[in-house]
């Protein structure tokens, strides 16, 4: 359990083997739809960033789990995912953070790590871009991914090609293919894009 305000959050973290210089956080898909920090993208990740000798936090958003307070259409989030780093750099002095996130987790994760000076990478899994084009995005210099389905009806290519070119660099797009938003059986190939874009 970790703070944030007036209530705490559930987490979980993992410390790497040997000492490491990256570190990353971890959000989860929307809570209103079943959302939480064990969810098939999130642990693929969490995975694939443990194996390779990463510190790892993931956490439920508050209202989930044991986490305390409730939804908050995504503003009270973003303090939640600022929260996860400062408790990932308590636990392990990394020189460089990446925050992670898929679908409501994409959009809250990219909005907190933007404007968080202490991290350096972001990865956004499932960019719901039916929600509204993330214009927060657009001018950071901050290394960024993107990773969708081909089939995902929440994020359809062609809006986010459109997009994906409107963004500063550096950037990088991965398509898997035959993928929808969900990324049954095909977690792998997302593990596979964030270990490449790392």
């Amino acid at each position: 359990m970790f703070p944030v305000g007036e209530i705490s959050l559930e987490g979980r973290y993992a410390a790497p083997t040997s000492p490491s210089q990256v570190g990353a956080v971890v959000c989860h898909p929307h809570p209103l739809y079943g959302g939480e920090m064990n969810n098939n993208v999130v642990t693929a990740l969490v995975q694939a960033f443990q194996q390779a000798g990463m510190a790892t936090v993931r956490f439920n958003f508050r209202g989930v789990g044991r986490s305390g307070g409730s939804h908050d259409q995504g503003n009270g989030e973003v303090e939640d995912v600022k929260a996860a780093v400062t408790y990932l750099l308590s636990r392990q002095a990394v020189s460089t953070v990446i925050v992670a996130g898929y679908s409501f987790g994409s959009m809250v994760g990219l909005r907190a790590g933007v404007a968080d000076d202490r991290v350096h990478k972001l990865i956004g899994v499932a960019l719901p871009m039916g929600f509204g084009a993330p214009s927060f995005l657009l001018s950071s210099a901050k290394p960024k991914l993107l990773i969708s389905g081909d089939n995902d009806n929440y994020c359809p290519l062609p809006t986010l090609n459109e997009f994906f070119a409107k963004l500063a660099e550096p950037k990088t797009l991965v398509t898997v293919t035959g993928a929808d938003h969900f990324f049954w059986g095909q977690e792998g190939e997302v593990a596979k894009a964030a270990m490449a874009f790392v």
